[in-house]
């Protein structure tokens, strides 16, 4: 039991965020509830949260519209939805969700899955706490297959990015093989459609409404960093250019 982990419960069901509060608390967890994402927005420019558990389905304003509009820094977030489709879900965890779990749901399965994404997080750094860390994380480790460019690391075999300065930069699954593909054909103008084929081949269908959203945290990421200004470029009414070039470490053949 960790009283000082904190869960944050959005959903428009009074009743639905009281039984899951209720379960959670009884486990150990400092949970809190918020109506809407307008409240949940306030909590957390307040309040610091370890895990969010954010309802898909609410009137004016949608879960998956209030996490495509959470900052890279915010804590992970686990989806819930009685729309339960292949297509739904995978644009949930492509739009940076770290779990999505159909409704009605067992509260002993979310629990699972709640243990299980903060045990994913117990790596890095608190997610309520991000803001405070002053020394990024940085990892010495190195598969050899490896891409570079501008000082950037892309290691394919672990895939794990890190900046110039060696800090491991956190990527999604989705932002990853997003970045693979411009770091695979630099110096070109990419069109939308030859990210989509590239990033997510057979299954750009499901991913077309998510990869706005990947490529505007990517590139925010990337500016974060050490020397990452400027490293994709729009241009305009044509596409999107990785500007820097490209070694490649990978073995032959």
């Amino acid at each position: 039991m960790d009283l000082h982990t904190r869960i944050l419960i959005v959903g428009d069901d009074e009743g639905i965020r009281s039984l899951i509060g209720d379960f959670l608390a009884k486990h150990g967890y400092d949970a809190t509830t918020a109506a809407d994402p307008l409240e949940m927005r306030k909590l957390l420019a307040s309040e610091s949260f370890d895990l969010i558990v954010l309802d898909v389905m609410m009137p004016r304003e949608d879960g998956l519209t209030a996490l495509r509009q959470l900052g890279p820094d915010a804590p992970p977030v686990i989806m819930l939805s009685a729309v339960g489709s292949d297509v739904d879900r995978i644009v949930g965890l492509e739009m940076g969700a770290d779990d999505y779990l159909a409704k009605p749901c067992n509260p002993r399965e979310l629990l699972a899955r709640i243990r299980t994404v903060l045990r994913r997080r117990a790596g890095a750094a608190p997610a309520g706490a991000l803001a405070e860390v002053a020394t990024p994380r940085t990892i010495e480790a190195d598969s050899g297959d490896c891409l570079h460019f501008a000082g950037w690391r892309m290691d394919l075999g672990l895939r794990l990015l890190f900046d110039p300065t060696n800090a491991l930069i956190s990527l999604s699954d989705g932002e990853f093989r997003l970045l693979r593909a411009f770091a695979e054909h630099p110096r070109r103008v990419l069109t939308r459609d030859q990210l989509l084929d590239w990033s997510r081949g057979e299954d750009s269908d499901h991913y077309d409404r998510a990869i706005d959203v990947q490529l505007s945290r990517l590139r925010r990421k990337l500016s974060d960093g050490e020397g990452g200004s400027d490293i994709i470029r729009t241009v305009r009414n044509e596409g999107y250019l990785f500007v820097p070039a490209v070694a490649d470490d990978r073995p032959a053949g």
